[in-house]
């Protein structure tokens, strides 16, 4: 509820605190006393739209209101700041808060927080109506139609079930349309696909292949070069030059030589000298150097024998290395990721062939999907019917008391296109009515008066009470053009709508005033040539005086102070 109003230098309001009340506030005054300005002060607190500075009191450069609000701890509107990025504590009252400077500039706030104006209406707007003779925006927007039918008389778990069902209906369509059109793209390309995987798998890359293909071709390069050494000692052992003599034929001739010093039997007289004993240790050291060096030679020759398949190992791994990079290059990608890629080439392939089969699956699980919605829908819409019937008969009810009774109050509900179907089901609310018999049923901003509206607003408030969120509401000569009974009547139900919200009406009706719980008097004074409006909360004789006024005019008299205290004595 709203419970204070603070304005300044707002035209002639230099400087205002009202504290406010719950139950039904009655707002008087004088013609042109200033409760027009403050309906404009809160409009400004609410973010109202303002296009000029006629607002901003004569001699001031700002304008500023703040309206404070008490609000249930679980109210929705502390998840609308919590998103937005504010911290108010739900124990703590909300403080909506305004300035207007003379340039044509405004700010606002929320408890001391900066804000936009468009984040200032929404959170206003659930908070607080006002209902005035030409802004009954809140009743002829057909969009708001819907969320009064529910509130009124629709099970919560209907609708929240229309809206879980939907939603996944939605998102199975949606992964039903993308899995569709990831078939139709992975289609175009199947062939490419098939070749693609067809020729990696032959090639059959390897994880970390390149660098060890790397690492071999640099040990290849360096055993050519072992190869020409082991070559060139080679061809020194064993000369390729008939002129030159190998060491192994030099050691054997020495050989040869030397034997000759040996005798062959006991009875050989060649040599009558004594064998020299170094004779024998220089042939033994020729044969072990002949030894050696054949041995030596065949080291030789089998290493040479092994280098021999090297120029064709080199050309195997230069070879595939192309081979490597230049399929990489083709796919822009790394040699590394040519696994990788073969990998999730014949995933998608795979998919490709099982996509038929997924595909048949998501569409059962939408049709599964659609059917639950398409039943969860037709539940609401049936405790749309039974609750649109008992809003209308309410309604109707009420209209008569307070001088609507040819008016034909009707919800229409009407099945919308698929495609319009939404979270809120398949069908559009509007509320429809005829102010006169034999005319068809219309829009309420195309047929009703202000007054009205005003007065339709009310029966239907009253008759949701209950189930609104909006805990103040603000009438604004909801009784123009009426009086008597028809005026006892709007009080009346003013009085019992207070039951639910805090109300607060500006009337100029005295029995409307009369069922109100608290009475404020609005009022204008001059004082050394500057004009001020004033707010005075009124006790009982005073309320008495202000209802007898309200009743005879400007001479009170005696009679109109008797009728008063009796609508005072009836409604107490």
């Amino acid at each position: 509820m709203l419970t204070h109003l603070s304005i300044r230098n707002i035209v002639l309001i230099e400087a205002l605190d009202l504290p406010l009340h719950k139950g039904f506030t009655a707002l008087t005054g004088e013609t042109g006393a200033g409760k027009s300005i403050l309906l404009d002060s809160l409009g400004l607190a609410m973010g109202a739209r303002i296009n000029n500075t006629d607002l901003i009191r004569i001699g001031s450069e700002e304008a500023q209101v703040s309206a404070c609000f008490q609000v249930a701890p679980h109210h929705s509107v502390f998840t609308l700041l919590s998103e937005q990025g504010l911290t108010v504590d739900p124990d703590e009252e909300i403080v909506l808060r305004r300035a207007l400077f003379r340039n044509g500039k405004s700010r606002a706030w929320i408890n001391d927080q900066p804000i936009g104006l468009t984040l200032l209406r929404r959170v206003a707007g659930m908070l607080i109506e006002i209902h005035a003779q030409h802004e009954q925006i809140a009743l002829t927007d057909t969009t708001t139609h819907r969320h009064i039918l529910d509130a009124y008389g629709v099970p919560h778990t209907l609708l929240d079930n229309v809206s879980k069902t939907f939603v996944q209906w939605q998102t199975l369509k949606a992964d039903l349309e993308q899995a569709r059109k990831a078939l139709e793209k992975t289609a175009c390309e199947e062939e490419w696909l098939r070749h693609t995987v067809q020729e990696l798998t032959t090639l059959a890359p390897q994880p970390e292949e390149e660098n060890e293909l790397v690492y071999q071709r640099r040990l290849l390069q360096q055993a050519e070069r072992r190869k020409e050494i082991i070559t060139t000692a080679l061809n020194e052992l064993t000369p390729r030059d008939r002129r030159s003599t190998a060491p192994i034929v030099a050691l054997r001739a020495a050989s040869r030589a030397l034997q000759r010093l040996i005798p062959s039997s006991a009875h050989d007289n060649t040599l009558t000298d004594p064998l020299d004993p170094r004779v024998l240790e220089a042939l033994e050291t020729l044969e072990n150097a002949t030894n050696t060096v054949a041995e030596a030679e065949n080291l030789l020759e089998h290493l040479h024998a092994d280098t021999d398949s090297l120029p064709n190992l080199l050309d195997d791994i230069e070879e595939r290395l192309f081979a490597l990079r230049n399929e990489a290059r083709k796919h822009h990608v790394s040699v590394e990721q040519l696994p990788i890629l073969l990998h999730d080439l014949q995933k998608r392939l795979n998919a490709l062939e099982n996509d038929t089969t997924q595909l048949a699956t998501l569409e059962q699980n939408v049709s599964n999907a659609f059917h639950a919605f398409a039943c969860s829908a037709e539940k609401l819409h049936t405790a749309r019917q039974a609750a649109a019937q008992s809003l209308e008969q309410s309604i109707t009810a009420e209209l008569k008391p307070i001088k609507l009774e040819k008016v034909h109050f009707l919800v229409d509900i009407r099945s919308l296109p698929q495609e319009q179907w939404s979270q809120n089901g398949t069908e559009q609310i509007t509320f429809l009515v005829s102010t006169n018999p034999g005319q068809p049923p219309c829009l309420l901003s195309k047929v009703a008066s202000g007054g009205e509206l005003s007065r339709l607003m009310l029966a239907i408030k009253l008759v949701i009470a209950s189930q609104s969120d909006i805990s103040t509401l603000i009438f604004d000569e909801i009784d123009a053009g009426i009086g008597g009974a028809t005026a006892a009547a709007i009080g009346e139900r003013l009085q019992r709508l207070a039951g639910y919200v805090q109300v607060l009406a500006i009337t100029h009706s005295p029995q409307v005033a009369s069922y109100a719980s608290t009475h404020l008097r609005i009022s204008k004074q001059t004082h050394d040539g500057q004009t001020h409006t004033s707010t005075t909360f009124l006790s009982t004789p005073e309320r008495q005086e202000e209802i007898a006024r309200m009743l005879s005019g400007n001479t009170i008299t005696e009679a109109a102070r008797a009728a008063a205290a009796s609508l005072l004595k009836q409604h107490s």
